[in-house]
C-alpha cells in the first residue's frame, strides 16, 4: 500500500504496527477485524500512526481507525474523534462510527482528568443530543454525558429531556438524569 509507505516517512513506528494498519483494508473482514483486535492492546504506541494513516485512506478503513483510537482513549486522538462526532463529517461518516467516537469521546475525556477534555466532549455531545438525526448517535451521546456526570453534562441531560422525540432516547435520559441525581443524593447525606 503507497500510502502506508509515505507514513514511514512521517512517523518512526515499528513495522509491524504499519503492517497490522495495512491489513485493516484486507477484504476479508475477519483478518482486518484481527488487525484491528491486534492493534488495540499496543495502545498508545500506534496512535500517531493511526492519525497519519486516517485522510490517507477510505472510508472503510477510516472507520476501523476510528473505532481502533476510541478503544485505545488516547487523548492524542481527542480531536479526531470530535470531529467525527460532530458536523464536519455528519454527512458521509458511517452512523455506527459516530456512535463510537461519542463512546470513545467520553470515555476518553473521563479517563485524561483534564477538565479542558471533559468540557469540549461535553459541547460536542450536547451538539449530538441537539443536533443529530440519529437516534443512537444521540443515546450514545446519553451515554457518555452521564459518565462525564459534570454539573455541565447534567445540565444538557436535563435539557435535551424535555425536547427528545426519540422515545429511546428519551426514556435513556430520564435513566441517566435519575441515575445521576440518586448517586448526587447519595453524596449529599
Amino acid at each position: 500500500m503507497q500510502n502506508l509507505q509515505m507514513l514511514e516517512a512521517q512517523v518512526s513506528t515499528h513495522p509491524r504496527i504499519l503492517d497490522l494498519i495495512a491489513q485493516l483494508s484486507d477484504r476479508h473482514p475477519a483478518r482486518a477485524a484481527a488487525a484491528a483486535q491486534e492493534l488495540v492492546p499496543l495502545g498508545q504506541d500506534c496512535t500517531l500512526a493511526l492519525l497519519a494513516a486516517y485522510p490517507q485512506v477510505d472510508r472503510g478503513v477510516q472507520a476501523a481507525i476510528i473505532q481502533v483510537l476510541a478503544r485505545i482513549a488516547d487523548p492524542l486522538a481527542f480531536d479526531l474523534l470530535l470531529e467525527v462526532v460532530g458536523v464536519a463529517v455528519a454527512n458521509h461518516c458511517q452512523g455506527n462510527v459516530r456512535r463510537v467516537a461519542a463512546r470513545g469521546l467520553g470515555q476518553m475525556a473521563l479517563n485524561s482528568g483534564d477538565l479542558g477534555l471533559v468540557r469540549r466532549a461535553v459541547d460536542r455531545l450536547a451538539w449530538a443530543i441537539a443536533h443529530a438525526e440519529d437516534w443512537a448517535l444521540r443515546y450514545a451521546a446519553v451515554v457518555s454525558l452521564q459518565e462525564l456526570a459534570s454539573p455541565e453534562a447534567i445540565a444538557v441531560l436535563q435539557a435535551a429531556e424535555a425536547s427528545e422525540g426519540d422515545r429511546v432516547v428519551r426514556s435513556r435520559l430520564q435513566m441517566a438524569i435519575a441515575a445521576l441525581s440518586s448517586h448526587q443524593a447519595g453524596l449529599d447525606a
